[in-house]
């Protein structure tokens, strides 16, 4: 996943493809970018034609998450965390727990973040 940047779109369409397609054909958008996608092995196509995340998918869309929450974090320290994004944070120590509640982003989480900046993630 090193060197596997996506764009916008490109997450929308996994965001899309985990929340599962209304009907027999897919939106444009997952059309646009299912080579790409599948190439990755974020998806796969079933011999059906349903498309389904991959484990792999998965982690790209929860990592997204953790750094958007980090982003988030990092401009309104008051910004609420979903449970899991929180826990993960924790764990790595990107983020601590403030006493009065909520969460800051500690010296290694703004290393990091600086770090994605810096490479354009």
């Amino acid at each position: 996943m090193k060197n596997e940047k996506l764009t916008q779109d490109e997450y929308d369409a996994l965001s899309e493809v985990k929340r599962g397609t209304k009907g027999e054909r897919v939106s444009a958008c997952v059309g646009r970018n299912t080579k790409r996608l599948a190439g990755l092995k974020l998806f796969t196509i079933e011999r059906n034609g349903r498309i389904v995340l991959s484990e792999k998918g998965e982690q790209v869309l929860f990592l997204r998450r953790c750094v958007l929450a980090m982003r988030a974090l990092a401009s309104n320290p008051a910004s609420v965390l979903e449970a899991d994004v929180a826990m993960f944070l924790g764990k790595k120590s990107h983020i601590t727990a403030l006493p009065e509640g909520g969460f800051c982003l500690s010296d290694k989480g703004r290393e990091a973040l600086a770090d994605m900046e810096l490479r354009g993630i």
